[in-house]
């Protein structure tokens, strides 16, 4: 019978993966990587600001995350450069986040599990936390999934269909700031971005549909999780960095078996 935490480790891998999966096939399409990574950064300010008002870090998280989602959804409407401006509030969150625990009164606080993740400690209540979020990120995107398709493919087809562009793009943005708070006890915010991308960069040259290639890529990012942590407990490394080092060779093997598909 494996040890009790072994089990929610698991666990919580598990329900990382199933929100990670087909909502990293959106940022894939959407090529939101960058997006990813400033509200992943900005977890790190909410990490701070909850410690310091005694609040529940996933509230804090998730209050910050969706913050940043929104300012850079909204400057993205308007047209702003967004490489430049992504850079900029990921950056400056992180570093005002780190400096800002800094000044927190009384309270230690290992920053390597908030920013590389610490599944091994995960309690029930966080599991709770992960799933619920999990299941609310799946819904949404089961309740929109025509639409953001659309809206995905083509804003103007979008609209052409009665479809709003705008009101797409805030699912992913509200869907994106629940995985990041979701996810920071289990990959750490430096790595969420990861976990969004590589499974889904890794189902895409085997999926034939978007259905398919959510499907896969939730799979690969379960197995991504499972393996990092035997990798974690057999070789005595970090388990967040594993998991997505676990993820990193099914790309490997996804790319290289996609070359030679194609070759052949």
């Amino acid at each position: 019978m494996p040890d009790p935490f072994l089990i929610r480790a698991a666990l919580a891998g598990l329900g990382l993966a199933l929100a990670a999966g087909p909502l990293g096939c959106f940022v894939v399409w959407r090529r939101m990587a960058f997006f990813g990574d400033a509200t992943a950064h900005a977890a790190i300010l909410g990490v701070a600001l909850a410690l310091g008002f005694s609040v529940s870090i996933f509230a804090g998280t998730l209050g910050v995350a969706l913050l940043m989602a929104l300012t850079v959804s909204t400057l993205a409407g308007r047209g702003w450069a967004m490489d430049t401006t992504l850079g900029v509030l990921a950056h400056s969150a992180l570093a005002f986040g780190l400096v800002a625990i800094s000044f927190v009164p009384g309270v230690r606080v290992d920053l390597q599990a908030y920013l590389f993740g610490d599944i091994l400690a995960v309690s029930w209540r966080d599991l709770s936390f992960i799933w619920g979020g999990a299941a609310l990120v799946l819904a949404g995107l089961a309740w929109r999934w025509s639409g953001l398709l659309t809206a995905t493919l083509s804003e103007d087809l979008a609209q052409a269909s009665g479809v709003d562009p705008a009101r797409e793009r805030l699912v992913l943005t509200l869907a994106l700031a629940l995985v990041v708070a979701v996810a920071i006890k289990v990959v750490g915010a430096l790595l969420i971005a990861a976990m969004l991308i590589v499974p889904a960069a890794a189902a895409r040259g085997f999926a034939r549909t978007p259905e398919a290639m959510a499907a896969l890529a939730t799979a690969i990012a379960a197995a991504a999780a499972l393996a990092g942590l035997w990798a974690s407990l057999t070789f005595d490394t970090p388990a967040g960095p594993s998991i997505v080092v676990a993820a990193a060779v099914a790309f490997t093997l996804s790319a290289s078996l996609g070359g030679m598909r194609r070759s052949g």
